[in-house]
């Protein structure tokens, strides 16, 4: 191609890019009419029925992914439209981690927005009546393409990058378990559930944002190395997790504050270290002989179990006082056993604790 014809194809290429934004835009006009003309919150709820009209039933997080938005604006906005009686949702009978959305039937609201925007597709085939099949297919063709690259665009965005509330989120899709990593130095460190997380997980960051990395149900949040030196900057990060899947968790994080709220958490295993840290840990009814790990010379562990769940404990370093139940022990390879231990037991918590020098709680709640 010829260095003519090359700038002739880029200055046609620039334009087509303008004109495909300027119908965005358009397209964005017609859904803030319609919100406008049928007294509705924000165009964001015409979008979202339109999204609707267009795929049929799907999922909440499907939903949150078509739309940019995290489960928490979803669900607001779902809210409000399932308050107006304009869309349904309902458990997904073969995965009760999935809530299904679709359109109600018979409102004449929903008759209103379809007509609004009935008027653009009527602008669009006044824009292509004089073209003939082939050059049709030729237009669908790109269209289909594009929406594709756009849509696979828009989900590593939202999983890689915050939205505008500083928010790191990853849809949950069809996984049935996830891993939490995290390595940092100097935070403090929130781990905790919420009932209404149809993500995969959140998480905000406060001070210096870590990078975060999510694929195949790995979320890894490291803080770079530049970062774990002592500033005196306060940094945190809140992280989320999805309580219908079950979780392996991993932290490293020295002089560190971890309080890990992990009651209502489908836990699998759990291990935390950090040198100088303190460490607290709620843990949930375990499913299972559930491996925890704690560690870190000088730190101070606070471990906390429903009542009526046993645990062994391995005690290991020197120096180090454990407390279990009330009774305080010392010594470098102790094993404890909270009273009426069953080691044929199918569930309770096997819990080993590397430390020179530190202190470690263990009771029930």
């Amino acid at each position: 191609m010829s260095s003519g014809s090359q700038g002739k194809r880029d200055e046609i290429l620039a334009a087509l890019k303008r004109e495909l934004r300027k119908s965005s835009s358009f397209g964005a006009s017609f859904f803030r009419v319609a919100a406008t003309q049928t007294g509705m919150a924000a165009d964001t709820d015409i979008q979202v029925l339109d999204l609707l009209d267009l795929t049929g039933e799907t999922s909440a997080g499907q939903l949150a992914e078509l739309m940019g938005m995290t489960s928490g604006a979803i669900a607001k906005v779902l809210n409000r439209l399932e308050a107006s009686g304009l869309v349904q949702r309902e458990r997904d009978k073969s995965d009760g981690r999935r809530v299904i959305v679709r359109l109600a039937q018979g409102q004449e609201a929903l008759d209103k927005v379809r007509a609004i925007l009935a008027s653009l597709e009527e602008t669009w085939d006044e824009a292509v009546s004089s073209n003939d099949e082939e050059e049709l297919a030729l237009l669908l063709a790109f269209l289909e393409r594009g929406n594709t690259l756009a849509r696979q665009r828009l989900a590593e965005l939202q999983t890689v990058a915050p939205d505008e509330r500083d928010v790191f989120s990853a849809p949950l899709d069809a996984l049935s378990r996830g891993r939490l990593v995290v390595s940092s130095a100097g935070i403090r460190l929130v781990l905790r559930t919420d009932e209404g997380l149809t993500d995969l997980y959140q998480a905000r960051f406060e001070g210096a944002v870590p990078n975060v990395t999510v694929q195949d149900g790995v979320v890894t949040i490291r803080y770079p190395r530049r970062f774990l030196i002592l500033t005196g900057e306060q940094r945190q990060a809140m992280i989320t997790l999805n309580r219908t899947i079950p979780w392996h968790i991993t932290v490293q994080s020295g002089g560190s504050d971890i309080i890990a709220e992990l009651g209502d958490l489908e836990l699998a295993s759990c291990e935390i270290r950090g040198v100088g840290s303190k460490i607290h840990v709620e843990l949930p009814v375990p499913s299972g002989v559930i491996p925890v790990r704690l560690g870190g010379g000088g730190a101070e562990m606070v471990v906390r179990r429903p009542a009526g769940v046993a645990i062994q404990v391995h005690l290991k370093g020197w120096g180090s006082a454990c407390t279990l139940d009330g009774q305080t022990y010392f010594g470098n390879n102790l094993w404890l056993q909270s009273a009426g231990f069953d080691p044929a037991a199918s569930c309770y918590y096997s819990l080993e604790v590397v430390s020179s020098g530190g202190l470690v709680t263990i009771t029930s709640r």
